[in-house]
């Protein structure tokens, strides 16, 4: 670039000045890019990442909600050259669902993804009601950094309740006619995961005690860093005035994170994925925050007890 810029100083070409704008460009994209990779530099922010989404109170409205989160991440994660697995999907009476486990992998999914924990708000006119009112609908996002067996969580049989189950929803046949769905509790400390996604009872095995390594080490680490008070401190209820973000379908569309001001008036982009810029301001704005930790507002429904409510 240095050397094209030498060469449009002696002469006015076109296609040269064309060519460095290029690459000007690219290299400003490029630059960006590893800034941003700076700030992601946490002791577990290269890990894959766990995401969990929890609809809050109000039924149908918020169930749907949640669902519409689940395809959001997941086509962020299919935009950002991720990969995602998902290891619960439990749908609701009506619509939507009452709870959704992904597994995220891929190069520093924890780092970015710790950006996205807290208490997601919509309003739009419900498609549920008759009248066609405004309705607010609340959903809770959380996300644990994945933990490898063997590591630094040790999980002792006697300490475990195994349950099968036949697993619910779509599926086929297989799904519905054998008890391929595993629950785990663990009995210290209450927290109960389960994983129905697998035609197979030993990878629903699997995937849940990952689950469960995740959420003990982060229960862990709460503890060791003696932020117990802290936390509950910041605890906030899936409910009004305890949002991270909003996303406004009417009367006007607009997606505001209330952390770092950061927004945008595309509402289906982001729907569909457009999280970047989102993601990019709040790791700007909190380089530091929750380093090995959550990430974020810590949210109800988060913690082992309060989690396996939602079951």
């Amino acid at each position: 670039m240095s050397e094209l810029a030498e060469l449009l100083a002696d002469e006015e070409e076109s296609a040269l000045e064309a060519e460095l704008q290029r690459d000007l460009a690219a290299f400003r994209q490029e630059l960006a890019r590893y800034e941003l990779q700076t700030y992601l530099d946490g002791e577990h922010d290269r890990c894959d990442a766990i995401l969990t989404i929890h609809p809050g109170a109000g039924g149908t409205e918020s169930q749907d909600w949640a669902l519409m989160l689940h395809r959001m991440y997941l086509r962020w994660i299919e935009r950002s050259g991720l990969s995602a697995s998902v290891l619960d999907f439990q749908e609701g009476e009506e619509a939507g669902i009452k709870d959704s486990t992904i597994e995220v992998r891929g190069d520093h999914a924890y780092g970015y993804l710790r950006a996205e924990v807290g208490v997601h708000r919509l309003v739009r006119i419900s498609p549920f009601d008759f009248n066609q009112r405004r309705h607010t609908s609340f959903a809770s996002v959380f996300v644990y950094p994945e933990i490898e067996e063997g590591g630094e969580v040790e999980l002792r049989d006697d300490e475990l309740r195994i349950d099968t189950f036949r697993s619910s929803g779509a599926g086929g046949q297989h799904v519905n006619k054998t008890e391929s769905a595993v629950r785990i509790t663990h009995l210290p400390t209450g927290i109960v995961v389960q994983c129905q996604a697998e035609r197979s009872q030993h990878r629903n095995r699997e995937s849940a005690l990952k689950v469960l390594r995740a959420r003990l080490y982060h229960q862990q680490r709460e503890a060791e860093r003696k932020r117990a008070a802290k936390l509950e401190a910041t605890k906030k209820e899936i409910a009004w005035g305890s949002q991270i973000r909003s996303y406004v379908l009417h009367p006007y569309t607009l997606v505001k994170d209330h952390r770092t001001g950061h927004q945008s008036g595309n509402v289906q982009a982001v729907l569909d994925g457009d999280l970047d810029g989102f993601i990019e301001a709040y790791l700007r704005a909190r380089p530091g925050e929750n380093r090995g930790g959550q990430g974020g507002n810590a949210v109800s429904g988060a913690s082992g007890k309060e989690a396996s409510a939602h079951e």
